[in-house]
C-alpha cells in the first residue's frame, strides 16, 4: 500500500524589506558627519545650521545639506523662529526606524 506523501511545509513568510522611512533612517546614519552631528543633539540640545556648522568644523551650506539629510531620515526635526531654524533629534522618528529595523532582522536573520 502506498504511504502518504507529507504534507508540504509552507516556506517561511519572507520579509517585505523596509520601509522609506527606515531606509532613509538608515542611508542617514551611514556618514561619519552626520554621526558626529548628531552628537551635538544630546539631552535635548536644539540647534541652528550656524551652530552645527561652527562645532563640526564644517561649512554652514555642508552642515545644512547634512541636517537635510538627517530630517528626511526622521532623525532630527526642525522648528522655524523668524529666519533661523533649529534642528534637534527626532527620538519618536528614531524609535519607530529602530522597531521596524528590529523586526526586519528578526524575520529575515
Amino acid at each position: 500500500m502506498d504511504e502518504p506523501e507529507p504534507a508540504a511545509v509552507a516556506p517561511a513568510a519572507a520579509p517585505t524589506g523596509l520601509g522609506p522611512d527606515t531606509q532613509e533612517f538608515l542611508k542617514a546614519l551611514g556618514s561619519p558627519t552626520r554621526q558626529r552631528i548628531m552628537t551635538l543633539f544630546s539631552q535635548g540640545a536644539e540647534m541652528s545650521v550656524g551652530e552645527v556648522a561652527e562645532r563640526t568644523g564644517i561649512s554652514q551650506a555642508t552642515a545644512s545639506q547634512q541636517l537635510t539629510l538627517l530630517r528626511r531620515g526622521r532623525i532630527v526635526t526642525s522648528r522655524r523662529e523668524g529666519k533661523t531654524v533649529y534642528y534637534r533629534a527626532d527620538r519618536d522618528g528614531a524609535v519607530a526606524a529602530l522597531t521596524e529595523l528590529q523586526s526586519y532582522l528578526m524575520t529575515c536573520c
